[in-house]
Parts: C-alpha cells; structure tokens; sequence
C-alpha cells in the first residue's frame, strides 16, 4: 500500500508519518475551507440573477453554519467508529454532490436544502474535529503546533481562494467558480483515499513524541451507537463549568468571524463603494496574516497559560471589530484592520483545544470539543442571519459589527474564569 511504502521511505529519513497526516489534512481542510467560505461572493450574484434578498440568501447560509456546528460532535463519534479516511471520504462525496446539484437551482427553497442542509451536513463532517482528532492520535508531543497548523489552514482555506473565486465570478458568472470548486474538492477526495490513516499503529509507528518502549494496546472496539456516544459525552461534559464557558466563547467566536465577517464582509464593501475583487483581496490578505497568527498561536498554547491567551486574543479582536466602522473605508484603515483582525481570525482554536484536552483527556477530546465547535457554528448561524436581517431591514450591517466587537470583550473577560487545568491522563 502506498501508505506503508511511504511510512517506510520517511522513517529511512527520520520523519513521522504523523506529520504526512498533517499535511493531506491540510490540504483537505484549506480546500474544504474554500467550500465555506465561498458563498460570500456569491450573495449578489444570486441577488442579481434570481431577485433574492440578503436575508433570504443568509438564511440558507445560517442553517448551513448550524448543521456545521451540530454535526461536529457526532463526527467524532462517525471518526473513532468508522476511522478517519471512511468519513472523511463520505464527507467529502456529500459536499460535491449538493454543490453539483446547486448548479441547477432557481428556487430559494433549493438553495437552503443544498447550501443550507446538504453542504452543511457535509462540511461538519469533518470540520476542526478532524485536525483535533489528528493532534490527539498522532501526536503527545507537539499537539498545540499541530492543532495551529491544521486549523490554520480551514481559515485560510476561507480566505485565499476567494480572490481567485471573485475574478471567475466577475468574469464567467458563479457557476463556473463553483465548478472549480468541486474539481479541486476531487483532488482532496484522492489524496485522503491514498495517504489518510486511522491511527500511527495502521502503519506500525508510535504517536509523535511518544518514546515509550512497551507495546501499545490495540484500540478497544467501538460499537457504541452513534448517538449515545455523543449525547453521552455531552451529558458528562455539561456538568463542568468549564465546558460551559469554552462553549460560549467559542459560540463568540463564531458569532465575530464565520458568520460575520466571512459571509458579510463582501457585500458591506460593497455598500461603501469597493469593488467585490477589492473586497475579496482583502479577505485574502487576512488569510495570510491569520495563517501567521494561528501556527503562532499554537506554538504559544504548548508553552503559556492558555486562558490568558484568549483574553487576549479576543480582547484584540473585540478592539478590531468596534475600529471597523471608524475606518472610513479606506485604504490605509481596511489594511490596518485586515492586519490585526487576520492575525487573530482563528487563533483562539489551539488554547481551546489545548484546554479541552487537558480537562477532558485524549480519547474523549474529540467529542467533547465537538459539542464546543457546535457551539462556535450556532454563533457563526446567529451572526450570519441576524446581519442579513440588519442590512435588510436597516439598510447597514454596523450595528453588527458594533455587537459582534462587544461579545468579543465579554467573551475576554469570562474566559479567565477558569480554574487552572489540571491534567488528565485517561
């Protein structure tokens, strides 16, 4: 198998098969990523072609945003039954399939079943699960860095094509940009069904870092329904406080950037006069300062208290959102906003993560951290629709971005309410 032949070539090198695991995630998450983050361009397009409002259209987006969130639990319960490769794979063909099929819509009602259900079952499927479950499997060593790198590349992946997607957009229309889309979704699905492997034990390694010379016990086999694993996990993990209060800062921090800023960005350049690749850029140019911040936030989260670093992180961004609408739009203010925003778009995942790991253990982070991200899609569902329904019924989305700047300092504050964690070994 290509997997073993490979795991053989590196280990002549010294390197882990674990890191090949980083890298097809990556590239699997940045162009699933692009998947997400698409439809913000595609909110005047579908405006000026079938005569549907903002909220209308953010509507089927929030639906979207929520079953991505609601899905990320019973993912992990999907992963540790049927392995990472099978329902990465299966979430994959989901994704292509609604989009494929959303070439065809001309009814409002199709667009929130394929944009809203369909690519929102999809995309939860695997989502920041999958690279959380990928640091706890893989590595004991290095898992702030691994989470940083892999939920890098979801945001960039949000991020970078959009420019790209904008241009083809402007110039052949957005079902051509949504067929590159499903092209490149193809090529993820090949290099996860040749390289993608459950645990290190598949191709005769230890985790990353673990010098142990005992050998490891096989996994236990999971026949645990899908739904008790999950409502299981949730039953157990809703008796701490401390999985409440990861839970509403995340629901912050999907309220602030997915639902906010990647789906309404756009459109609001717009409303002040910039130009969709303009505006698109931009989103762009946060990718890249995100992608920064984010690797750097998880090298941070492996050495400093992890709670002093979401109030910081979302102090910051708080601070950038209420600096937004005093920008004027220009230049100079949207690039300063893009810097500091971009650094801080996706940097709070690795201390979560880090948090849920040391509170919860290893082999349950996973699900726990599940219910958490559902937690960071509801506010992502919350933000999109209720800034569609500001510029719909308002005619501007700032009272939004006043809103989504303020949560972010609550959220600061609460996050400090954490006691020190202390670690868990089962």
């Amino acid at each position: 198998m290509i997997s073993n032949w490979l795991s053989a070539a590196l280990a002549r090198r010294n390197i882990h098969y674990g890191w090949v695991m980083v890298a097809v995630t990556f590239l699997t998450a940045l162009i699933s990523a692009g998947t997400v983050g698409a439809p913000g361009i595609f909110i005047v397009p579908l405006q000026k072609e079938f005569g549907w409002t903002t909220a209308e259209i953010s509507s089927a987006l929030s639906i979207r945003f929520i079953l991505f969130g609601l899905m990320a639990p019973f993912a992990a319960a999907l992963m540790n039954r049927y392995g990472l490769r099978n329902v990465t794979l299966l979430a994959l063909l989901i994704v292509v399939s609604g989009l494929v099929a959303s070439l065809a819509m001309t009814q409002v009602w199709q667009l929130m079943l394929l944009w809203g259900v369909v690519i929102g079952l999809g995309t939860g499927m695997t989502a920041l699960v999958l690279g959380a479950t990928i640091a706890a499997r893989w590595f004991v060593a290095r898992r702030g860095l691994v989470v940083g790198i892999l939920t890098a590349s979801v945001a960039t992946g949000q991020l970078a094509f959009l420019p790209l997607l904008a241009s083809l957009t402007e110039a052949y229309g957005w079902r051509i940009a949504l067929g590159l889309v499903c092209v490149m979704l193809g090529v993820a699905a090949f290099a996860v069904l040749m390289i993608m492997r459950d645990r290190p034990s598949d191709v005769g390694l230890r985790p990353f870092g673990d010098e142990g010379t005992e050998p490891l016990p096989a996994p236990l086999p999971n026949n645990t329904p899908i739904m008790a694993a999950a409502l299981g996990t949730l039953r157990d993990a809703s008796k701490s406080g401390v999985f409440w209060i990861l839970f509403a800062t995340f629901f912050i921090c999907g309220a602030s950037t997915n639902g906010l800023v990647q789906v309404h960005l756009i459109p609001m350049c717009l409303d002040f006069g910039i130009p969709q690749v303009q505006a698109a850029s931009l989103l762009a140019a946060m990718g890249i300062f995100d992608f920064v911040g984010t690797i750097a936030s998880g090298w941070l989260s492996d050495r400093y208290d992890n709670r002093w670093l979401l109030f910081w992180y979302y102090g910051l961004r708080g601070l950038s959102l209420l600096f937004l609408p005093f920008s004027d739009f220009t230049l100079y203010g949207l690039s300063l906003f893009a810097m500091f925003y971009g650094l801080d778009w996706i940097a709070t995942v690795p201390p979560t993560v880090r948090l849920t790991t040391q509170r919860f253990g290893p082999e349950r982070a996973n699900l726990v951290f599940g219910w958490i991200f559902a937690g960071h899609q509801l506010g992502a569902g919350v933000a999109a629709f209720g800034a569609g329904l500001s510029r719909t019924v308002l005619q501007t989305y700032l009272p939004a971005f006043f809103v989504a700047g303020a949560l972010c300092v609550v959220a600061a504050l609460i996050v400090l309410a954490i006691s020190r964690p202390k670690p868990v070994t089962a």
